[in-house]
């Protein structure tokens, strides 16, 4: 019943045009294909062994006007779906499981599902069973120059208060996935549990997180009420060079979230080794942090959609294995600046 890496994302949106050519233009994927089916009009964009599903269309209507853009299917690639199917629904799934689909579905969280797709570990994923996928003509590079994203480092999800624990045993219990860590972050009168989830394999990580009720509402209860409930705040991109990426995505149209000059003050004091590093990270906004393993640099993207859900972060690896604890404060301070902004504007 294991589950052990990202089949593909799907994300429904208002402007597919616009949504698809976010990710072309700015973020290096490549149009593979097309189809049509189901009141929905999709396109599969591919880097790397990522693949993400951008679809609109009157099927995604109500999704839309309940939750905005957004993620609504995280597919899983399982040995063998069919068990990973029963485990899901013995740990309380419902079953989403459309007649004629080449593999089952389940409920994840929220309103976002997870459709299990049976491939052996070592295999490459192909285009998503099911669709009349038309290839697109000379699908090959996206922009060039962009650094390339290595593979989705995780996904951050926002649960309601409460909802947490129930949430990890049914990752844990249903699709064998390990309970990796957990961390209770305050900042000012706000406050948020998180624990992070892993499947066995590696391949999939989620950093699940619940606002404190007991404290001041803040980024995460606003994000809970942007998105109509549950679910996927960001994807966190791998990158091999943060620094060059961030300039390059800059020029080509992604925003990065701000970081205060206080930040920059403090890192040599925290991190020692990056001291000749600083006015690099200074310059693109980056944040650093370190565990026993190594250091780990981040930034997260402005929210490219309208009712400011769904939005990225990428990520660079020293030999670090965790998320950024120190910089979860510095992280959820830029998101909630970045919500000041917007609402004054």
């Amino acid at each position: 019943m294991t589950a052990h890496d990202v089949e593909f994302i799907e994300i429904y949106t208002c402007d597919q045009e616009r949504t698809t050519d976010y990710f072309v233009s700015s973020f290096g994927f490549r149009e593979m294909a097309r189809c049509s089916t189901g009141g929905l009009d999709s396109t599969l964009l591919r880097q790397g062994g990522l693949q993400l599903v951008v679809s609109s269309g009157a099927a995604a209507a109500g999704f839309l006007a309940e939750h905005g853009d957004g993620v609504v299917d995280i597919a899983f690639a399982c040995e063998d779906a069919k068990a990973s199917w029963r485990g899901a629904l013995a740990a309380e799934a419902r079953d989403l499981t459309v007649d004629g689909a080449p593999f089952p579905a389940v409920s994840g969280f929220g309103a976002v599902r997870h459709t299990l797709v049976e491939r052996p570990a070592g295999l490459a994923a192909g285009l998503p069973a099911g669709r009349p996928w038309a290839l697109t003509p000379g699908s090959g590079a996206g922009r060039s120059g962009v650094p390339r994203l290595r593979r989705l480092d995780h996904v951050a999800v926002c649960l309601a208060a409460g909802r947490l624990h129930n949430a990890v045993r049914f990752y844990v219990d249903g699709l064998g996935f390990e309970n990796h860590h957990s961390e209770y972050v305050t900042v000012g009168e706000q406050a948020m549990d998180s624990i992070v989830v892993r499947s066995r394999s590696g391949g999939i990580t989620f950093t699940m997180v619940e606002p404190d009720p007991a404290k001041e509402p803040g980024q995460i209860d606003g994000f809970l009420d942007r998105n109509g409930g549950p679910g996927v705040q960001h994807l966190a991109f791998l990158v091999d060079e943060i620094v060059p990426a961030v300039l390059e995505f800059e020029a080509a149209g992604v925003e990065f979230l701000r970081t205060p000059g206080a930040y920059y003050d403090a890192l040599p004091g925290r991190i020692g080794d990056l001291v000749e590093e600083v006015a690099d990270l200074r310059r693109t906004n980056v944040l650093a942090d370190r565990d026993v393993w190594g250091h780990l640099l981040q930034l997260c993207t402005r929210s490219p959609f309208e009712r400011r859900t769904l939005f990225f972060e990428l990520i660079q690896r020293h030999g670090a294995q965790g998320f950024g604890s120190s910089n979860i404060r510095a992280l959820y301070e830029a998101v909630e600046r970045a919500g000041v902004v917007a609402e004054a504007n």
